[in-house]
């Protein structure tokens, strides 16, 4: 057997060995605060996951009501939104054959990046800036415009309606974006917009959308639907009540999309992988009979550990290709958002806030305690069943 067929044959166990990776590095003690863990988390994460737990501290602040510090996360993961858009070195990285998606700048997936907008929209509501607000609510639903099937682009419900009520909030006039909310929904009639509605209630309940890998190469992004006990809320204040039935289900925004560009990146990569696989262990079945036959020219021996060769070769690159789609998510959002705005003269009150199933019955209370001082001034109200 020539050095050539040795060398050859030599190598063939590489291709069980594969690769392993070690993850050498462990995360320091955590404090038990998930809000300071969180931004501890974002600030050490790789630059690729940062936005992640951006994200993820930016929800458990809200949760807690720990809102002046959820602001920063959100600034900071808006802004890489923003700025990913351009050129950005990972994902021309994760569009290539060799690529893996989950190596590029994590900004979410389009229901993510709206619920980042959603959520500055109702901090700056509550600084008094309904304008701001305003054109939060406006950039997340663009960030939805861009579905592959139009039917579902730019449709969620909360936004364009809240888009209207800061309209006439702040001297404009909401129509248009209340006709567009109100085509949006199955609810039935959405109710007019109150300029004097001053207490103003976004509540959200369940959990969210989490995301897993599907097909034979795991290349296909699916959602996982949250689970979500509460199907509606009730609030009573001031000898008040409203009813919130879900305006707007992530899972639904998550799945209603269409392909993604992605999507069909990943299938070529997935195709990719297959037949430079098939050719591999063509060229290596071939390359073996030819090179351990009794009887052989040379020239056969040399053709027989060039197949071999470049079998090998086919079989390493295949092993390379990563059409892998991302399944990282922002994993603490919730499943059903909701909204009501009354009005409150003034004085000091109570809101009794009941979390309810799909039969009627109560699964959670909560209160919260507001003081209206000036009925022209707008008092924003977060509440989750979390």
């Amino acid at each position: 057997m020539s050095l050539l067929t040795k060398t050859a044959m030599l190598l063939l166990p590489l291709l069980v060995a594969g690769c392993v990776t070690v993850d050498r590095t462990s995360p320091s003690a955590l404090s038990g605060d998930v809000v300071r863990d969180g931004a501890d988390l974002a600030e050490r994460a790789p630059k690729k996951d940062k936005v992640l737990w951006l994200f993820r501290t930016a929800s458990a602040a809200m949760h807690r009501a720990r809102f002046a510090e959820a602001k920063a996360p959100l600034d900071e993961a808006i802004q890489t939104i923003e700025g990913i858009f351009g050129p950005d070195k990972s994902a021309r990285r994760a569009r290539s054959h060799f690529g893996r998606e989950a190596q590029k700048t994590f900004i979410g997936e389009p229901y993510e990046r709206v619920m980042a907008y959603y959520y500055r929209g109702i901090l700056y509501w509550m600084d008094g800036e309904p304008d701001n607000a305003r054109a939060c609510f406006r950039s997340a639903q663009i960030h939805d415009g861009d579905a592959d099937d139009k039917t579902y682009a730019a449709d969620y419900v909360l936004l364009d309606y809240l888009d209207g009520l800061a309209s006439v909030k702040t001297t404009g006039d909401g129509t248009a974006a209340l006709q567009r909310a109100q085509s949006h929904t199955a609810q039935g009639s959405l109710p007019a917009y109150d300029k004097n509605a001053n207490v103003i209630f976004f509540v959200e309940y369940g959990n969210g959308p989490t995301k897993y890998a599907a097909g034979q190469h795991q290349e296909m992004l699916r959602f996982r639907k949250g689970n979500s006990t509460t199907q509606s809320a009730t609030i009573t204040v001031n000898n008040q009540s409203a009813v919130l039935k879900p305006l707007d289900d992530l899972y639904y925004q998550a799945t209603t999309r269409g392909s993604r560009v992605i999507d069909h990146i990943l299938a070529g990569q997935a195709r990719f992988r297959e037949t430079t696989d098939s050719i591999g262990n063509a060229a290596l079945i071939t390359g073996a009979v030819l090179a351990t036959q009794q009887k052989r020219r040379s020239s056969v021996d040399e053709i027989g550990a060039g197949l071999l060769l470049f079998g090998l070769a086919s079989k390493l690159i295949a092993g390379a290709t990563n059409p892998t789609a991302d399944t990282r998510s922002w994993d603490n959002l919730p499943q059903y958002l909701s909204f009501t705005a009354l009005k409150v003269p003034p004085g000091q009150h109570t809101a009794a806030v009941d979390f309810l199933d799909a039969s009627g019955q109560s699964r959670k209370k909560k209160s919260v305690s507001f003081t209206v001082i000036d009925p022209s001034k707008d008092i924003v109200i977060f509440l989750s069943d979390k």
